[in-house]
C-alpha cells in the first residue's frame, strides 16, 4: 500500500506537469453566492427525508433479492425500439414527464424503467464503430451483426450492390413467426419502409430502396424489390396482421394524388397501388386518418395496414395539428395487440413497435420533441402491460443506437430540464456571464458560432422549437456510439443480463418464444438433451426458411 504521503507528492508532481492551461478545478463548481446561500437556506420541501431515502431504498434491495426468475416459455414477444433513445435521452425524458405531472421530475421512472431485468447493448456494426439503425435492428431481428445501410442480409452482401446480397438474406424473428403460425405486427412513427420497421421483413443491401423510384439501375437489372412491395410481397404464412406508421407515398404511384395532401402524389414508377392491393384481400383494411382507424373493428378485422402520412407521422408534441389527425403510438400498440389476440388462437403474436421519430428530433438538435416523444414510447409500453400478462408476454424495451446528447451543468434539484440552469436559486453563467441550458448536443444544427455564444437570458429554451447548442456545426447531428439500455419484463426476460451484444436481443427473444425456441432448437441444437442438428449451418437464411415453407 502507498503511503499518503506518497499519493500526495504525485497529486503535486501532476498539477505541475498538466501546466498553466490545465489548472485543477473543484469536482463541483457551485455558484458564485452559494456558501452564504447553501448556509442559510433549507433544503426544498418535497416530503423527503433521511429515514424515507433509507427505508425506500432497503425496500428496494429485499425486492430484487427476492426476485426469482420465470422459466415458463412466453406466449407472446413485444418488442419496443425507442430509436436513437440513449440513456441520457431516457434520463431527461424520466425527469420530464415527472415535471409535466408536477413533480420536481428526478424521482420519477418511465414504465420501463420499472421493469426487472436490465442489460446494456453494445451497438456497433460490422463496419461501424458508431452504427445507423440499418444494421442495428437487423441484429436485433436476425441475430448477426451486419454491415452499414444494409436490411436483413449478412455482412457478405455490400452496400448498393443488389448481385452481392442474392442469398444472403437472412430470416428475421417475425419471418419466423409467421411461418410458424402466429401472428405479426409492425407499429412505427416513422415511415414502415424506414429502416427499423423494415428489418422485421424486408432483405435489401440498401436501406433507401424504400420504393421503386430509388432502385438504382443495378437493383433493377438484378431483380430487387423495394421495400413497399416486400411488405406486400410477403411471402410467410399469411402476411403480417398489422403494419401501422407512415410512408404512403411510397406506396401509392405517382399518378395518384394524396388523399390528404391532396396536391402531392405517389413515388411509385411501376404504376401499382400497394395500399389498395394489401386492402382488396377478404376481411383487411387500408386507413389513412384517425377517424377510420378507430372504425376499425378487431373482432372482424384480419389484416389492417395504416398509412397515416406521406413521410414519417407528426411527432408527438405536433400530432394535435395534423390536418387528417393520426392515432396516438399508445392507440396504435392497443388496436395492434387487439387484432392480433383475436387473429392467434393459441398461437401467440410477435409485434415491433418503434418510437421512430425520437431520432429524428434529435438530428434535428431538437431535445423539446426527442423527449416528448420518448416519453410517447412509454406511454405505449404502459398500454401493451396493460392489455397482456407478465406470465404469457415477454416485453423487451431497447434502443437502436445513442445521440450526441448530454445532460450538463449543476441545476438545482426539479429544475426545468428544458430550461437554462440554475444553481443555488441563480442562474449559472459560462466564462464570458451568459447562462447556458441544461440540455445539449455534441454536434448538429444548434451550433451557434464562429462568433460568442448568444445571450440566453431573454430566450425561452423550453420553447418546442428551441435548438440546443452545439459544439460542432454539423447539418444534421449525429448517432453516439456509447452502449444503449435494454430493459426486460416477462418469460425469459432475466437473460438479459450485464453486457451483451446487440444480437443477443434477437436470441433472447428466439430462446423465449415457446414455438420459436423448439423451432431453432431443432435447426441448430444447443438447447440440452436430445439435440438434433440440421444439415443447415446458422444463420437461418431466407431462402432455406422459404424451402422449409415449400416442404410442409
Amino acid at each position: 500500500m502507498r503511503h499518503l504521503s506518497t499519493i500526495l507528492g504525485c497529486a503535486a508532481l501532476t498539477m505541475l506537469v498538466a501546466g498553466p492551461g490545465l489548472t485543477a478545478e473543484p469536482e463541483h463548481i457551485r455558484g458564485k453566492a452559494s456558501a452564504k446561500r447553501a448556509a442559510s437556506a433549507p433544503a426544498p420541501a418535497r416530503g423527503e427525508s433521511a429515514q424515507q431515502w433509507y427505508s425506500d431504498g432497503a425496500r428496494a434491495a429485499r425486492a430484487g433479492a427476492e426476485l426469482r426468475p420465470s422459466h415458463r416459455k412466453a406466449k407472446n414477444v413485444i418488442l419496443f425500439v425507442g430509436d436513437g433513445m440513449g440513456l441520457s435521452t431516457v434520463a431527461a425524458a424520466r425527469i420530464l414527464e415527472g415535471q409535466l405531472k408536477g413533480r420536481s421530475g428526478e424521482e420519477n421512472a418511465l414504465s420501463f424503467e420499472r421493469f426487472p431485468y436490465l442489460s446494456l447493448s453494445k451497438t456497433y456494426s460490422v463496419d461501424g464503430q458508431t452504427a445507423d439503425s440499418a444494421p442495428t435492428m437487423t441484429a436485433m431481428m436476425s441475430g448477426i451483426k451486419t454491415n452499414q445501410g444494409v436490411l436483413g442480409v449478412t455482412q457478405d452482401a455490400r452496400y448498393n450492390n443488389c448481385a452481392s446480397a442474392k442469398g444472403k438474406g437472412v430470416a428475421s424473428l417475425l419471418e419466423v413467426a409467421e411461418a410458424l403460425g402466429m401472428s405479426t405486427g409492425i407499429v412505427s412513427t416513422a415511415r414502415i419502409t424506414h429502416a427499423t420497421p423494415a428489418a422485421t421483413y424486408a432483405h435489401t443491401p440498401n436501406r433507401d430502396w424504400e420504393s421503386d423510384a430509388e432502385l438504382s439501375a443495378e437493383a433493377k437489372a438484378s431483380g430487387c424489390k423495394d421495400i413497399a412491395r416486400q411488405l406486400i410481397e410477403f411471402p410467410y404464412g399469411n402476411g403480417l396482421e398489422v403494419a401501422l406508421g407512415g410512408g404512403r407515398s411510397y406506396f401509392l404511384p405517382n399518378t395518384l394524388n394524396d388523399p390528404e395532401d391532396t396536391s402531392s402524389k405517389g413515388r411509385r414508377l411501376d404504376g401499382r397501388n400497394l395500399a389498395n392491393e394489401w386492402g382488396s384481400k377478404p376481411a383487411s383494411a387500408y386507413v389513412w386518418n384517425k377517424a377510420q382507424f378507430d372504425a376499425i373493428n378487431p373482432a372482424t378485422t384480419k389484416h389492417l395496414l395504416g398509412l397515416f402520412e406521406r413521410s414519417h407521422m407528426e411527432y408527438e408534441a405536433d400530432r394535435p395539428l395534423d390536418a387528417g389527425k393520426e392515432p396516438s403510438l399508445a392507440e396504435m400498440t392497443a388496436k395492434s395487440i387487439d387484432i392480433l389476440q383475436n387473429r392467434n388462437g393459441n398461437k401467440g403474436y410477435f409485434l415491433m413497435v418503434e418510437g421512430g421519430r425520437v431520432d429524428h428530433a434529435h438530428h434535428a438538435g431538437n431535445a423539446s420533441r426527442a423527449l416528448v416523444d420518448a416519453i410517447a414510447l412509454s406511454d405505449a409500453v404502459r398500454t401493451a402491460q396493460r392489455k397482456s400478462s407478465d406470465e404469457d408476454t415477454l416485453i423487451i424495451v431497447t434502443a437502436d443506437h445513442s445521440h450526441t446528447f448530454t445532460i450538463a451543468g449543476y441545476p438545482d434539484r426539479g429544475n426545468n430540464i428544458l430550461g437554462k440552469v440554475v444553481t443555488d436559486g441563480a442562474l449559472a453563467l459560462d466564462s464570458d456571464g451568459k447562462p447556458y441550458t441544461t440540455l445539449g448536443y455534441i454536434n448538429g444544427p444548434g451550433y451557434r458560432g464562429p462568433a460568442a455564444r448568444p445571450d440566453l437570458t431573454n430566450i425561452d429554451t423550453a420553447n418546442v422549437n428551441f435548438l440546443q447548442e452545439a459544439a460542432v456545426p454539423l447539418g444534421s447531428e449525429t448517432h453516439a456510439a456509447e452502449d444503449v439500455g435494454v430493459y426486460a419484463t416477462g418469460p425469459g426476460a432475466h437473460a438479459f443480463q450485464g453486457v451483451v451484444e446487440q444480437n443477443v436481443v434477437f436470441h433472447v427473444m428466439a430462446q423465449s418464444q415457446r414455438d420459436t425456441s423448439v423451432f431453432f432448437c431443432s435447426l441448430f441444437g444447443g438447447c440440452g438433451q436430445n439435440d438434433r442438428k440440421s444439415s443447415i449451418a446458422p444463420p437461418l437464411l431466407e431462402a432455406d426458411l422459404r424451402a422449409g415453407m415449400t416442404k410442409q
